[in-house]
């Protein structure tokens, strides 16, 4: 340990000596006999409130670690939120370490992708890249040196010893292994070799690996916080690699020495990692290092319960927030992938979660990404936001879009009030305020729904409608507001004998061209609005309420009463 005496970033008070002893919270009970062993490593049973907080220098340390090769997964993204929430609800510490050793998948693109991912999600790390703290690097690439320290340190313990077999010497292995049908684990070749053998290889200068000494008997034990008790036979196991024989530490080693040097007191991560806690186990006791706790999370399934998977669609972190999902409602929904409070209750600020979160309610079955639950959650958080930030995200969104030249004012603040419930994702709101825009007339005419309507002496009320708008009723009526749309639409409904749907049905399909939408009166007061504000761009296919009347002027009623579906000579194109 004296060579740490000069790191800056690896205090010697983790350690205070070189004596290392098991962690307090586990017992192992460890029985030897020709290589063999046995170990029970299981945490005290504990509620969550009673989980002690100073399990490691005093305080509950996370870490997310995820391998910059690619985009964030929502796998990923739930792992991280769990550790996040961990250790905000414990006061404890949220480390973020890049595990980048896979140097040629590895790349920094992806890495800030990564990190802009979190950022976004609001998953503020307290260490790792861009924050720093005592016990960096964050990078596994930039601890290559500390990795070989403690391969050296279980060399002169006898727990790893130098391997020379080659690749054709190891595949051969593998192949009278499968023959046998047998484990294709390592025979150990070289694990009784005796120093005059080793010697001679390294002044041939033969490549070699470095071996952790795996006990050939026993089993090890775990108690996880989430699946309770597992276990594992030892003998299906082999003396594995530590460092290759390009002087490049393997993962399992990378991980352990990194959890144990930045006090990692929780091991949140998900389920496919648990076959390497076995490794790492065994490492942990070698090096007397003390072990944390262990939970293992479920994998995210696709509907048909398979690993959620590309060909499922969009899975990454990046994607959704490309297609207009709010970082909040991805929380809330990744939350709930797994876990829940005990309550019916679905709908959680971070802050609640924080709360409420408690790695007991956590489930071991794998939980279902719903794709039309997620965009219904991201509904409810957009609608929940403050009515001002909605217009601003509303608007932007319009102008970006090229349907609006301003992207605030009255008109897009009306425009929010009358389409945000039909709006789950920022990107809906283009379909619905160009659904607004439009007017579909002809084809609603000559649809079957439409049929009825005009089965109904629709042309009665059309005749009364153009009279109104001609005589410059209409007009007066839509610069007085709802209260003066209100008034006018009773007498309207009074002089044809009509009320309730037989009045607004058809009024609907007269002025906006469609059977169903929001509240006709605000339609109409929006539309008449959009006509002279200005603020409606040129190519978003705005048909005024004029242009419209003088479409209605030339239906020809009673050709589309004979045959509806002839639109060409009921009906003149706009």
């Amino acid at each position: 340990m004296a060579s740490l005496m000069g790191s800056q970033w690896l205090k010697i008070r983790v350690f205070p000596d070189v004596s290392f002893r098991p962690h307090p919270f586990y017992k192992f009970n460890l029985s030897t006999r020709r290589r063999g062993f046995s170990i029970s490593a299981s945490a005290i049973p504990a509620t969550s409130d009673e989980l002690p907080r100073n399990k490691v220098q005093g305080e509950v340390r996370v870490r997310f670690a995820p391998s910059p090769t690619g985009n964030l997964h929502v796998g990923g993204a739930r792992t991280a939120l769990f550790n996040y929430l961990f250790a905000r609800s414990k006061g404890g510490k949220f480390v973020l370490r890049i595990e980048d050793t896979d140097l040629e998948r590895s790349t920094r693109k992806s890495e800030e992708a990564v990190l802009q991912d979190l950022s976004w999600l609001g998953l503020d790390w307290d260490e790792g890249p861009g924050v720093g703290g005592e016990f960096g690097p964050y990078r596994q690439s930039e601890r290559n040196a500390l990795y070989k320290q403690y391969v050296e340190k279980l060399l002169k313990s006898g727990n790893v010893y130098r391997c020379f077999c080659s690749n054709e010497e190891l595949e051969q292995m593998k192949e009278i292994a499968k023959l046998k049908q047998l484990p294709p684990v390592y025979t150990g070749k070289w694990a009784a070799a005796t120093e005059e053998e080793v010697q001679e290889e390294l002044a041939k200068g033969t490549p070699y690996t470095y071996r952790f000494r795996v006990p050939k008997e026993g089993t090890l034990k775990i108690n996880d916080l989430i699946r309770g008790e597992v276990s594992w036979s030892l003998d299906t196991l082999g003396d594995f690699v530590v460092l290759r024989s390009n002087g490049q530490p393997v993962y399992n080693f990378c991980v352990t020495v990194d959890d144990a040097t930045m006090c990692i007191s929780h091991v949140i991560r998900a389920e496919e990692h648990l076959p390497n806690t076995l490794r790492q186990a065994l490492i942990y006791k070698a090096l007397a290092f003390p072990m944390p706790y262990f939970a293992h999370v479920s994998l995210i399934l696709a509907p048909d319960r398979s690993k959620l998977s590309k060909r499922h669609g969009a899975t990454s972190v990046g994607q959704f927030r490309e297609m207009g999902y709010l970082p909040q409602a991805m929380v809330n929904y990744l939350a709930l992938l797994g876990w829940g409070d005990g309550t019916e209750n679905e709908f959680f600020s971070i802050e609640q979660l924080v709360e409420k979160f408690t790695i007991e309610r956590v489930n071991k079955s794998g939980a279902i990404f719903d794709s039309t639950k997620l965009s219904w959650m991201n509904g409810q958080h957009l609608r929940a936001l403050p009515f001002d930030e909605l217009t601003k995200i509303l608007g932007e969104r319009w102008k970006s879009a090229g349907i609006l030249t301003e992207s605030d004012g009255e008109f897009i603040k009306e425009a929010a009030e009358l389409l945000k419930d039909g709006i789950d994702l920022v990107t809906d709101a283009d379909q619905r305020l160009s659904n607004l825009l439009s007017y579909p007339l002809h084809s609603t005419l000559a649809s079957a729904e439409g049929k009825s309507l005009v089965e109904d002496k629709l042309s009665e009320v059309a005749a009364s409608l153009l009279s109104a708008h001609e005589s410059g009723e209409l007009h007066s009526v839509l610069e007085e507001g709802l209260a003066g749309w209100q008034k006018w639409v009773k007498g309207f409904g009074k002089s044809l004998k009509r009320k309730g749907k037989s009045l607004f049905m058809p009024l609907r399909v007269l002025l906006t061209g469609k059977l169903h939408g929001p509240d006709i009166g605000a339609t109409v007061l929006l539309l008449h609005r959009a006509g002279t504000c200005g603020v409606v761009s040129p190519q978003a296919g705005f048909v005024t309420l004029d242009e419209r009347f003088n479409m209605l002027r030339q239906v020809d009623w009673e050709a589309l009463s004979k045959d509806p579906h002839q639109e060409s000579a009921a009906t003149v194109s706009h």
